[in-house]
């Protein structure tokens, strides 16, 4: 087997309750071993025996000042980093963890069908994706536009959400409402 990654799933502020399934997502996927964790002590050595380490919708400020260092000295020296979903909420008063991510987590809407355009249309992870890939999530907004330190795999069509059969729909909704007399019942 592969050097095993490993997974951080450790929240301090919101605890997404698909972080079990998605841990048995990437056991089942059976091409390393996994060690999940959400102890913060975990991190407090050197991280050499890991290809990878994968931020698994962590969020808050899950580290400790020796994790911390142990990180950056594992990506400086040429070990893997993941962030999957919520690591964008993660370690805001850490400058590094900002820029190893390349954007901040603003906000979401609500799931919502959505369309991803491919970038990058070679890459191991994209590479197997339809030119537009269709499915529902919550799209998040960052802070910044990552494009100046990163290199975007794909991206959120955001014309997407001017299909005209949506648009319809809210203009319906928003007649319906605005009828003399329905109270917007």
């Amino acid at each position: 087997m592969a050097a095993a990654p490993r997974l951080l799933a450790r929240t301090t502020a919101y605890h997404h309750d698909s972080i079990p399934a998605a841990v048995t997502a990437l056991r089942t996927l059976g091409l390393f071993e996994v060690t999940a964790t959400e102890d913060p002590a975990a991190f407090e050595r050197p991280l050499d025996d890991y290809a990878a380490v994968v931020f698994l919708s962590t969020s808050g400020e899950v580290l400790t000042s020796a994790g911390r260092e142990h990180l950056a000295a594992h990506v400086e020296s040429g070990g893997g980093f993941v962030g999957v979903h919520a690591s964008a909420c993660a370690e805001y008063d850490w400058p590094y963890y900002g820029d190893l991510l390349g954007a901040r987590f603003d906000r979401h809407p609500a799931h919502q069908p959505g369309n991803a355009v491919i970038e990058d249309r070679t890459h191991p992870a994209t590479q197997h994706l339809p030119a537009v890939w269709q499915f529902t999530d919550e799209w998040y907004d960052f802070r910044t536009g990552p494009r100046s330190s990163t290199h975007v795999l794909l991206s959120a069509d955001e014309s997407f959400y001017e299909d005209p059969d949506f648009r319809a729909y809210l203009l319906g909704g928003i007649n319906w409402a605005a009828r003399p007399g329905t109270s917007g019942e």
